[in-house]
């Protein structure tokens, strides 16, 4: 099972690449978005002591280089407090669209300062270091004074009667930006090897579907020859032996076979469903199969008394319960019992095939549909994945694992629509 090979190990390769990328690419943005926050937030410790060295200064002070680091601050969100925690000025906030401007501004202020974005300035003690921490839950305040002007404009015409200012700030609307690009760029490289993953799958399933259709015309047409020979071998027996018991058996035999052939000539094609009693199937496949097993293993059919008619491809629909009744005869070593049984649940109509054989580990209750996956020294795997092929993709229902118990049995389940 080459082939399935392939594609298993090209999803995990794909899979693996795209979290490679991920990781790194989360990495590296994280560190690029740490990194500016500590540029902003060390911005902000210079503003700060610009902040102080203004309301500090004297007459005699140079302000050019402090003011040209106050006005500088076009992108950081910023709002001075004082002592009080009233809101003395504001920068790079638009609050233009709100009624209460200062409402806005205090609960912005309050969040700022419980999320440690703050820097407390002590203006009456300019030799000490200006010094940052992490506020407890903001104090109820009111707000007076221009709060549209700019700060160097604030600080000249509202002197700070405290002994110092609460400088809070927020990350810049870059820097927020920035934050949310390493996610954006996971969710976009995720929908891309979504994408790609999906269109590998699509193509080999495209593949897969030709090896099935082209392995099973060539059967088809393999197995044509040889049947049209033995159906005329059995004419002619029947011309010279007419009498002879065995003759019944050979030409059931013979139909068999060219049953077979008709099955595997339509796998691939357009399914026509048409109307047919299905508990006459079922009764045709246990008949059949208690001809062909051994003595050892007894078969009993639970149908109900009124005929359940569905739409279906009868040839291979017959063969999908035919291949469930042998795997369930080779999982009981040629011995036991197996119990079909036939219901209605609304819309759908099911058949359980019930066994008391090995059973199935729950571990493998969907893989034993997959391509190549048998229990069996001789095999191909292939058996349940064709079956779940035509319930599946020719009548539109589904079949699976009921119930198993390692050592007791299975139950397979069928579900098709009426």
């Amino acid at each position: 099972m080459l082939f399935f090979d392939r594609l298993r190990n090209i999803k995990i390769a794909l899979a693996l690449v795209a979290i490679l990328i991920a990781i790194g690419s989360l990495v590296t943005s994280n560190h690029l978005v740490a990194e500016l926050q500590r540029e902003e937030s060390n911005n902000m410790e210079v503003w700060a002591e610009a902040m102080r060295s203004l309301n500090t200064a004297d007459s005699n002070t140079d302000l050019s280089l402090v003011l040209k680091v106050i006005n500088g601050n076009n992108t950081i969100p910023v709002i001075v407090l004082d002592r009080e925690g009233n809101v003395q000025t504001f920068r790079n906030i638009d609050v233009s669209d709100s009624k209460d401007s200062l409402s806005v501004i205090r609960n912005m202020a309050e969040r700022m300062m419980r999320e440690g974005n703050s820097i407390r300035i002590y203006l009456d003690m300019p030799e000490q270091q200006m010094e940052s921490y992490n506020s407890e839950s903001g104090e109820s305040s009111t707000a007076d004074g221009d709060t549209n002007r700019y700060m160097v404009e604030a600080a000249s015409q509202h002197p700070y009667s405290g002994d110092y200012m609460e400088i809070c700030y927020d990350e810049s609307l870059m820097l927020k930006r920035l934050s949310y690009f390493p996610y954006i760029q996971l969710g976009v490289m995720l929908l891309f090897v979504g994408i790609a993953l999906f269109a590998l799958f699509v193509s080999m399933r495209a593949e897969q579907n030709k090896v099935w259709v082209g392995l099973s015309k060539e059967t088809a047409h393999q197995l044509g020859t040889p049947i049209s020979s033995l159906m005329a071998w059995t004419e002619v027996l029947k011309e010279n032996y007419p009498d002879d018991v065995l003759l019944p058996e050979m030409e059931r035999d013979v139909r068999r076979l060219e049953l077979i052939a008709e099955r595997f000539s339509k796998i691939g094609s357009l399914p026509e469903l048409t109307p047919g009693n299905l508990c006459e199937l079922i009764g045709r496949v246990a008949e059949y199969m208690d001809r062909r097993t051994s003595s050892k293993v007894k078969i009993a059919v639970d149908l109900p008394a009124e005929p359940i008619v569905v739409n279906m491809m009868s040839s291979l629909f017959e063969w999908v319960v035919e291949n469930l009744c042998k795997n369930a005869v080779d999982a009981m070593d040629g011995h036991g019992r197996i119990d079909i049984g036939v219901g209605e649940s609304g819309k759908i109509v099911y058949i359980d095939v019930k066994d008391n054989g090995r059973g199935i580990q729950k571990s493998h209750f969907k893989t034993v549909f997959s391509p190549g996956f048998t229990t069996k020294k001789r095999g191909w795997g292939l058996g349940l994945s064709l079956a779940r092929r035509i319930v599946e993709d020719y009548h539109k229902g589904r079949i699976f694992v009921k119930c198993s118990e390692v050592g007791k049995g299975t139950t397979f389940r069928i579900e098709i629509p009426r």
